[in-house]
């Protein structure tokens, strides 16, 4: 029996696929084992895809430019802790510089320092200064997000609400709605007032349209990820042909039987309890 390279990435695919559907029976050591694993090789790859696409380019190389000729003074000071660096690594602090288009800005020691605080966090003794950088973090995201959201959400709302009432038929109950939708969806998250009488039917009726619009992206939602699902099935079924030595059919079935197995186990452990 030959296992190529393809073969053993069907298989491995196969387990993992098999391990997290293995939760819909109970949290298992497969499941767990496959959480795990994602969650791991997702954080590495998202580490090593910011460091090379933002803290070596970015950060180092307005730190660190490139330069030609010869250095001088501060200047060979300066980059005389950069070939320091390049000792241990010379992949991420190439010779003479980093050659990314940028200019030297030592502003970025501000950054650098605060991510430098970052990893104090391991550290008792020092796990305060990360503090720092964590408020400073904080406060920027926040400042960004209310920016974002104020032109995204609350303006776009606004220039979305301001529309024709009398362009043609579809388009005038269109307007009508999403005015009404908007104006009904405001009254029910005024909570100054108490919602009875008129105010508290007006409010029900922002409610149904908060509800269709909930659902509306609820749906948008599952449709997303039944789209993943139909994948996943489509890899099992591709996956236990001949030519994949039924990778599908020996793996569930393994997986079935020592589930049996620890199902078997705990229920005569707790037999013995009892």
């Amino acid at each position: 029996m030959l296992f190529t390279t393809e073969i053993i990435g069907a298989w491995f695919a196969v387990f993992l696929t098999l391990a997290i559907f293995s939760f819909l029976y109970k949290d298992n050591p497969f499941y767990k084992a496959a959480e795990h694993l994602f969650v791991g090789v997702s954080a590495g790859y998202w580490a090593s895809t910011f460091f090379w696409t933002q803290i070596q380019p970015n950060l180092f190389g307005r730190l660190w430019p490139k330069v030609d000729g010869e250095m001088g003074g501060l200047r060979a000071a300066w980059y005389g802790i950069y070939d320091f660096f390049g000792w241990f690594h010379s992949g991420i602090f190439p010779e003479g510089g980093i050659d990314k288009g940028h200019e030297m800005n030592l502003v970025y020691m501000v950054p650098f320092i605060l991510g430098i605080f970052m990893l104090f966090r391991l550290s008792r003794k020092l796990g305060w200064l990360a503090r720092w950088s964590m408020a400073y973090v904080v406060g920027l995201a926040a400042g960004l997000r209310l920016y974002g959201f104020l032109n995204s959400n609350i303006l776009a709302q606004v220039r979305g609400s301001a529309l024709p009432l009398f362009d043609g038929w579809g388009t005038a109950i269109n307007s009508i709605l999403i005015i009404i939708g908007t104006l009904t969806g405001l009254f029910y998250f005024f909570f100054s007032k108490e919602h009875t009488g008129m105010f508290g039917k007006i409010s029900r009726v922002g409610i149904w349209f908060l509800m269709i619009s909930f659902g509306a992206a609820f749906g948008f939602a599952v449709m997303g990820r039944i789209s993943l699902l139909i994948g996943r099935f489509y890899d099992l079924i591709q996956f236990s042909g001949s030519e994949y030595h039924h990778a599908t059919y020996w793996l569930l079935a393994v997986i079935v039987i020592l589930l049996g197995v620890q199902a078997f186990r705990e229920r005569g452990k707790q037999t013995e309890r009892a």
